[in-house]
């Protein structure tokens, strides 16, 4: 298995991310999404107590990465070998960079990670465009987690064995720890599972197990990006529509959600931290939508600090309870320890700066 890729994170979004071209707000590709979805009628034939697979199996948590990895697509390089380059001046190399995608381990002897066009290949001898600091486009490697089994109960979204849901993930590689984390947590709600897995990460095979006959949601895992390897989207096209590929929601910027016939489909990056912010976001509303769940648990209290927030972009924010408030732990960031720790999350709209302190705020909780 490819750990580094699994562990791939992008804590503070850098200028040296790939995007997509441009990113959808996220109300508006959650109502795209929602527009043709309505509550299922129950199904007496499901299996929510069938047997689980390999994949279903909670993945042992340790570290979170467990080594450092790229937090971006890029090239690795050492920044000291960096001092003074420009655009107007290039710096030869004397060690030609290596490319490395979001996930994949760091090079013996690199320290950052740079963006594309900031090294020029286009003569003998490599150069570079910029300068960058030490851990640029970079996730330290992370301490050992005390209670892995906080982080995998973030994933459960509640009890739905009533609705006899069916569910398709395909897994794509790269993605094996957060698929675990997800089928783990929907065979706990009592949904159906169908489970898939791509054998490469090219268009082709990614493409095959998304014609997995009917169900009810299809989530794919990994490839969702636009690096080198990343061909979810492309082999989601193929099959049908995407809506949108890019949400301004951090972390979990290069998700997509489409339709394969009448199938919703979301795509959800690989890493599991990106990831469960899109399942926050979006999944969970469209699995509330499919059972016709009305509410799920929250709490409404008062901040004990303000929360700011940039505009343009939804942010997840992690709580802990804190005597009769919500103490903010990070907002847009999904730290492994942070998640461990919090008793539930808020995401603050694109269209708002924050809240102040004192400000009343609902927090979905993080487990029941």
């Amino acid at each position: 298995m490819d750990f580094g890729r699994d562990f791939g994170h992008t804590p503070v979004m850098s200028t040296t991310q790939r995007l997509p071209a441009s990113l959808t707000p996220l109300d508006v590709a959650l109502a795209a999404l929602l527009r043709d979805i309505g509550t299922l009628a129950p199904r007496w034939d499901a299996r929510p107590d069938a047997p689980p697979s390999a994949l279903a199996e909670v993945p042992e948590l340790k570290a979170w990465p467990s080594h450092d990895v790229a937090a971006v697509d890029g090239w690795a390089s050492r920044a000291s070998d960096l001092v003074g380059a420009s655009s107007f001046t290039p710096l030869p190399l004397s060690r030609s960079p290596v490319w490395v995608e979001a996930g994949d381990g760091i090079p013996d002897g690199c320290d950052c990670v740079l963006d594309e066009d900031s090294i020029d290949l286009m003569g003998p001898i490599a150069q570079a465009l910029s300068e960058a600091i030490p851990g640029q486009g970079v996730r330290r490697k992370s301490g050992a987690i005390a209670d892995a089994s906080r982080i995998a109960g973030a994933w459960r979204p509640g009890d739905l064995r009533h609705a006899g849901l069916r569910l398709r993930v395909v897994n794509v590689p790269g993605g094996t720890v957060t698929a675990k984390l997800i089928a783990s947590g929907l065979r706990e709600a009592g949904i159906e599972i169908m489970l898939a897995e791509a054998a490469t990460r090219d268009t082709a095979s990614v493409a095959g197990p998304l014609d997995g006959g009917d169900c009810d949601l299809l989530i794919t895992i990994g490839g969702s990006g636009v690096g080198r390897t990343d061909a979810t989207v492309i082999a989601l096209a193929e099959r049908g529509e995407v809506i949108a590929h890019g949400l301004a929601l951090q972390p979990g910027r290069t998700a997509a959600v489409g339709r394969i016939g009448r199938t919703p489909v979301i795509a959800l990056p690989g890493a599991p931290d990106q990831a469960l912010a899109v399942w926050w976001a979006l999944v969970l509303p469209v699995l509330d939508r499919l059972s016709g769940r009305q509410t799920r648990p929250a709490v409404t209290r008062p901040l004990a600090r303000k929360i700011a927030s940039s505009v343009g972009i939804a942010e997840v924010v992690l709580l802990e309870r804190q005597g009769d408030g919500w103490m903010p732990l990070s907002v847009g960031d999904l730290p492994f320890a942070m998640i461990a720790r919090a008793d539930a999350w808020l995401l603050v709209p694109g269209g708002s700066e924050g809240h102040a302190a004192g400000t009343p705020v609902n927090a979905y909780m993080l487990r029941e």
